[in-house]
């Protein structure tokens, strides 16, 4: 948001929690509609630097039969990348960036929102230290954009009622790690269904040390009870938790189970969203990002509503005299379509083809995926979940982005 703010000579100042920035999390897909996006703030080649063009999904039933192949990124016909990178890099990327172009003096580390108010003239911003809780002074600005994730602050003075978060029933578990490429080399694979566990894992960094070997992200996703609703992106995980889901899953292609042994780290995330808002803005203050619609991390599509989220709210400040009534302008274009993905990542993800294929065959091996779904239908369920989320080619040649 602050990159879309210079780009447009707004200015602005970006209050951090954190004390310093440091590379935290595992990796992240940019779909197409984001990297557009970045790709006109003139990111896209140290994104690409850092990160893996991906270039298709390949779909499996959790024996290892093959069942659907997706083209991705420019190899589906978009003419920007695809891109998995890890969450670490991205920031870094958007630091440099904005300490290069705007100076160091625009962002503010170790304040930690509490709460805001405002008057007919400002938005006001309440801080405290993040390390020792005591109180520093209120920001004045005209506008207030709350980007303060899914723990926010302001979300919750808000819309009080809305800020418990909705357990689906599945548990999220994530790791990295070192691996030497396989099938293409910026392949994502999806596999299995949550009741016995869906596994998502493709490349994040490239030609990590001598040996050519990349950094591996992946994803396990299985039903459990809720024990635990701690929304932590960093509370650690153990091997024990999931590993006993995937241990007949080694296949010519990759041995899965010697990926999940070999993890640098893992983490485990519960899967909740919160239910959607009547509305994002106050006066002069407004919501962005997971402050304004947290959703399930399922699709790629967090990062990339953000993004787009940013760019829609930087062009009608930049349009607008009366930024009040932008900030409103804003709520209304982004809110129902944003509410709408968040529902959609309820009960629809680019693996839902492999639940039908489970239902279909029993979960018994087949000799021909043509006898048990067709390409056009296959083909269908891709396309039926592009637009649902926003980044069909027809969708992006509309907006521009893709």
């Amino acid at each position: 948001f602050a990159l879309e703010l210079h780009k447009r000579s707004i200015p602005f100042r970006i209050y951090e929690a954190v004390p310093e920035y440091k590379p935290l999390g595992v990796g992240l897909n940019l779909l197409p509609h984001a990297m557009k996006s970045l790709s006109n703030l003139g990111l896209l080649d140290a994104l690409m630097a850092k990160g893996v063009e991906t270039k298709e999904y390949h779909f499996y039933t959790k024996n290892g039969q093959l069942v659907d192949v997706d083209p991705r990124g420019k190899a589906a016909g978009y003419d920007v990348p695809q891109c998995s990178i890890h969450r670490g890099d991205l920031h870094q990327v958007l630091v440099d960036a904005v300490l290069d172009r705007c100076g160091r003096d625009v962002i503010v580390m170790g304040h930690k929102a509490t709460g805001v108010s405002q008057d007919d003239k400002a938005g006001v911003v309440h801080f405290v230290d993040t390390m020792s809780g005591e109180t520093l002074p209120d920001c004045r600005a005209a506008v207030v954009v709350a980007c303060d994730g899914v723990h926010s602050a302001v979300r919750t003075q808000f819309h009080p009622n809305e800020a418990v978060p909705r357990y689906e029933g599945t548990m999220n578990y994530r790791g990295v790690t070192r691996w030497k490429p396989f099938l293409s080399g910026a392949t994502m694979i999806y596999m299995g269904t949550t009741e016995t566990g869906k596994l998502i894992l493709y490349p994040i960094r490239n030609d990590i040390d001598d040996e050519g070997n990349q950094l591996i992200n992946w994803v396990i996703e299985l039903e459990k009870p809720n024990t635990h609703l701690v929304r932590d992106w960093n509370r650690p995980s153990d091997l024990k938790d999931f590993i006993g889901n995937f241990e007949q899953c080694s296949f010519d292609f990759l041995d899965i189970p010697a990926v999940l042994r070999s993890a640098d780290n893992m983490f485990e995330y519960p899967m909740c969203d919160q239910e959607m808002l009547p509305s994002w803005t106050e006066g002069r203050i407004t919501l962005l990002g997971d402050a304004a619609h947290p959703m399930m991390p399922r699709g790629s599509n967090g990062a990339a509503q953000a993004i787009i989220d940013a760019e829609v709210l930087a062009d009608l400040l930049a349009e607008s005299d009366d930024w009040p009534a932008a900030l409103q302008a804003y709520d209304d274009a982004r809110r129902e379509t944003v509410n709408n993905v968040v529902m959609a990542n309820r009960s629809m993800a680019p693996d839902a083809i492999l639940r039908v294929v489970e239902e279909r065959t029993g979960g018994k091996p087949f000799d021909d995926i043509n006898d048990v779904i067709p390409k056009e239908e296959r083909t269908a369920w891709q396309s039926r979940y592009k637009s649902t989320v926003g980044f069909s080619p027809e969708q992006l040649a509309k907006t521009g982005r893709g």
